[in-house]
């Protein structure tokens, strides 16, 4: 048979094939055109964007926001509002009767994390950054936590982590750069946060963010992490740097019970360099009053010191789903050498003091109902104090981040609110025991809780009361620190967005008739309170 070709004439063309042809065409354009009408899938090339999203970046965030009513300020107005630390400290925090605040603040906190399918998700970059503000502070200019007056346009971006993950192999893990920085063994980033705050020391030693390079190894049963941080560089050609070094693991031991230990040491050589502003760092810093930690006596002398903290921490039934119970608890020895230098040359560095101070602490729960909102908790700490400095050659205290960050070491799991620090806050990280060191004086306290979910997962509740003595008494003042009084009611409008409502009232105790703990004023502080709406959004 001849090939059909151009070489035919049309009119010779048969007219029974061309027919059929003909047939064939219209009747796949009208299948084509009503199966993409009725099937979006195949209308993918109708698009310029893919109609599933690209996994390799993801993008996850957290938006708050409160209005507050509180009777507690910063009395010095360049500070407009930003305060962290210990209640009466530096950061010039006073109570009155008849001053009381009303504002509102926002919180914006975005993650962006990239793994490309070409390292078979082996390599991870994740960034995250936090924008804050207290509505109607300032407009046009530059600087963190500002930026909601009218016509805003503000430049306010503070970055809180940029760092890479590397998966060498199954089980190990590196993470380079900016990262968090947490007193615990648990993985970093896929470990909820509410893990971190009743789990190893629950960051009251370490709960902040540091650049350095981090280490684990996690199995089914064990982990093992090992960190170098740098937490001041200061002058790069100089041995002024502030370094801290972390080895902790944990154990699995029985289906409920799990065990860990930890090593943390730390080399200062800055003498104060660096640090928060004009308040400095280290241990003859004002960022140790303004934080609430003990401030060494040192004088204008340089100093060198060398801190270390060994402990050991457990848990039983961590999650609260095994069984009724839980049960958590650790202990933290903190030793270490101060010398400073008297005289010039390397030889005239002589040892001014010695450090060994304990913390401790029990958390005990029970539930009596279906979820983990349904439950009775409990919740003591003890830190040692010190009753007359270095005046004898040693600090028996606790030391903790918050003598090198603001804040470096946050106690914020405990249930309080005034007594200890809570996490529902923006600009204002205050209370009154704020570090647990208790400006070196040292603390017994505790608190207990009882929550309800009058409508599982939907509708919760709690009632809670905390109290707190000074182990040591400050000059003027007596041991009680004072006790507190709060409650807290909450609705889950949707997944993982809720709306609260919160209450607190602290009554000061003898503690606070002593100066040096009532910011200097010739008599006991008026009691805190505190009330706020919050409304939270984690949004995936």
């Amino acid at each position: 048979m001849r090939a059909i070709g151009l070489q035919t004439p049309f009119y010779r063309f048969p007219m029974r094939l061309f027919l059929s042809i003909l047939s064939v065409f219209l009747f796949s354009c009208l299948l084509t055109a009503q199966t993409t009408e009725n099937n979006p899938g195949f209308r993918a090339f109708d698009k310029t964007i893919p109609a599933k999203a690209n996994k390799e970046l993801q993008f996850f965030a957290y938006f708050y926001n409160q209005g507050v009513a509180a009777n507690w300020f910063p009395a010095n107005d360049f500070l407009k509002g930003q305060i962290v630390g210990r209640l009466f400290g530096s950061n010039t925090t006073v109570t009155s009767d008849s001053i009381h605040g009303f504002y509102a603040e926002q919180r914006f906190l975005p993650f962006f994390i990239y793994s490309p399918r070409i390292f078979d998700n082996k390599v991870t970059l994740r960034a995250s950054f936090e924008i804050d503000w207290t509505w109607g502070d300032v407009a046009y200019g530059a600087g963190g936590n500002f930026g909601s007056a009218i016509s805003a346009d503000q430049v306010n971006l503070q970055t809180q982590n940029v760092e890479m993950e590397y998966i060498p192999r199954k089980y190990w893990t590196i993470n380079l750069g900016l990262q968090r920085m947490y007193d615990t063994p648990h993985d970093l980033y896929r470990t909820i946060f509410d893990k971190f705050t009743n789990t190893g020391y629950r960051l009251a030693y370490w709960g902040t963010d540091g650049v350095g390079i981090s280490v684990r190894r996690e199995k089914d049963y064990s982990k093992l992490k090992g960190g170098f941080y740098k937490l001041y560089e200061n002058n790069v050609e100089l041995n002024d740097d502030v370094t801290l070094f972390e080895l902790s693991g944990q154990q699995t031991l029985t289906q409920k019970w799990n065990a860990g230990a930890s090593l943390y040491a730390l080399r200062d050589r800055s003498t104060g360099k660096g640090g928060v502003s004009i308040l400095g760092q280290g241990l003859t810093s004002t960022l140790t009053l303004y934080n609430g930690a003990f401030r060494f006596p040192l004088g204008a002398d340089p100093y060198r010191a060398n801190i270390a903290w060994l402990g050991g921490f457990f848990t039983r039934n961590e999650d609260f789903m095994m069984d009724r119970w839980l049960l958590s608890g650790w202990v933290n020895y903190n030793f270490g050498t101060v010398t400073q230098r008297k005289e010039t040359g390397e030889t005239a560095w002589r040892q001014t003091a010695t450090v060994s101070g304990v913390g401790a602490n029990l958390r005990g729960g029970y539930r009596y109902g279906q979820t983990t909102g349904d439950a009775v908790t409990m919740d003591v700490l003890f830190t040692s104090g010190d009753a007359n400095g270095v005046t004898d050659g040693r600090y028996s205290g606790v030391m903790t981040g918050n003598t090198w960050g603001s804040p470096g070491g946050i106690f914020i799991g405990s249930g309080a609110y005034l007594l200890f620090p809570q996490g529902n806050v923006v600009n204002r990280f205050v209370s009154a025991v704020n570090d647990i060191s208790n400006m070196g004086y040292g603390v017994t306290g505790g608190t207990i809780n009882l929550s309800r979910d009058f409508i599982p997962n939907k509708l919760h509740a709690k009632i809670g009361a905390a109290a707190a003595l000074s182990q040591v008494r400050p000059f003027g003042g007596g041991h009680l620190i004072g006790y507190e009084a709060n409650a807290k009611i909450g609705y889950d409008l949707g997944a993982f967005l809720t709306l609260e409502a919160h209450a607190a009232h602290l009554w000061l105790g003898d503690f606070y008739d002593s100066r040096l703990a009532n910011g200097g004023q010739s008599f006991r502080p008026v009691n805190p309170w505190i009330g706020f709406i919050c409304m939270k959004w984690l949004i995936f």
